[in-house]
């Protein structure tokens, strides 16, 4: 079987919001149990493992964004245009997990000395929850850890952090033409977001780690969802919050402006997600290179690397990789295989 055609088996699931979760998953254990590997765990997700002493994990997740009509191609079908390859999902990340289950079936097992995991997830394009489930049953990871999200064959060591919120403002509703009996939900929402905007470009922008191609903390004003009328004053007004964290000191000094702005400007909080960057040198990857996306990686310890296939067009339409990468993907994976195992 070709990396290829695993590909194209893989792609043909439709795993937007994990509809068919139960079908991918039936398809990659079969095809692993064929190898002689063994199912520790299936439910939303999978865990299966070959040998003793497993040393590596290979993480992939299996569900997709959702797509629009204007795609060239079927997105549940995999076409080849040129040196390209076309589908829904195929670069994030089923082709990390096509070319792993490919280099595993081309790699004599039973010389590796150590052995070898991998967990099948769900849900990470929502919210990490396959990820966290796997965490909160006790699971215990392996000392290496390898991610196949896209990178263009690069090896990534390192990722931001995240700080991610909710904001809910209170308002009182009356009529336009009245506001002063009133409070707008919505004027709340844009001060508060224009005073922590400020703040963040004086204090947390300028504040830069070379360590990362775009070395500074972001912020992104996500989702702005206020009032019902456009004559009545805004009784409520809702926003998102995302900051890739370049430095984790930045998280304190974010949450302590924020929370004394909630104050002020009569706002609850959620905080979404706080997790710290992370950053380890692995020896025989040879590579410095870091993300400024964030990845399951995340959210467990270990020598985690992340290495995938390219170009990447993760989330774009047209979605696609070349099969050049694919194949140079596979031999990557063959090589930190028996880097790790054997």
């Amino acid at each position: 079987m070709d990396v290829i055609d695993i590909l194209e088996k893989l792609v043909s699931f439709n795993t937007v919001r994990d509809y068919e979760n139960k079908q991918i998953l039936d398809y990659i254990e079969e095809t692993l149990k064929s190898i002689g590997f063994q199912t520790e765990c299936k439910k939303r997700y999978l865990i299966m493992s070959y040998g003793k002493n497993p040393k590596l994990a290979f993480i992939g997740h299996t569900d997709t964004v959702e797509y629009i009509n204007s795609w060239e191609t079927d997105p549940f079908k995999l076409t080849k245009k040129d040196d390209k390859l076309y589908g829904l999902g195929c670069c994030d990340m089923k082709s990390g997990i096509a070319a792993f289950i490919k280099a595993l079936m081309e790699i004599d097992l039973k010389k590796l000395h150590n052995g070898i995991k991998v967990y099948f997830t769900f849900s990470e394009e929502q919210n990490f929850e396959g990820i966290k489930e796997v965490i909160s049953s006790g699971e215990t990871l392996p000392e290496y850890i390898l991610v196949g999200e896209p990178t263009g064959n690069i090896i990534v060591t390192g990722c931001k952090g995240l700080l991610a919120y909710e904001l809910n403002f209170k308002g009182i509703k009356v009529h336009s033409s009245n506001p002063e009996k009133g409070k707008s939900a919505n004027s709340s929402c844009i001060n508060f977001l224009v005073e922590l905007e400020k703040f963040y470009n004086d204090n947390i922008k300028p504040d830069k780690n070379p360590k990362y191609e775009i070395s500074y903390t972001t912020m992104n004003i996500g989702v702005i969802n206020g009032g019902s009328a456009i004559n009545s004053v805004s009784a409520n007004c809702k926003a998102t919050l995302d900051f890739r964290i370049a430095k984790d000191e930045h998280i304190g000094i974010l949450k302590n402006k924020i929370d004394e702005l909630s104050k002020k400007y009569d706002c609850e909080l959620c905080i979404l997600q706080e997790i710290k960057s992370w950053y380890n040198k692995i020896p025989f990857a040879n590579s410095d290179y870091t993300a400024n996306y964030f990845t399951e990686a995340s959210f467990i310890n270990g020598k985690r690397m992340i290495l995938g296939a390219g170009p990447v067009t993760a989330h774009e339409v047209n979605e696609h990789i070349t099969i050049d990468s694919l194949k140079k993907l596979t031999e990557q994976y063959k090589e930190i295989i028996k880097e790790v195992c054997e």
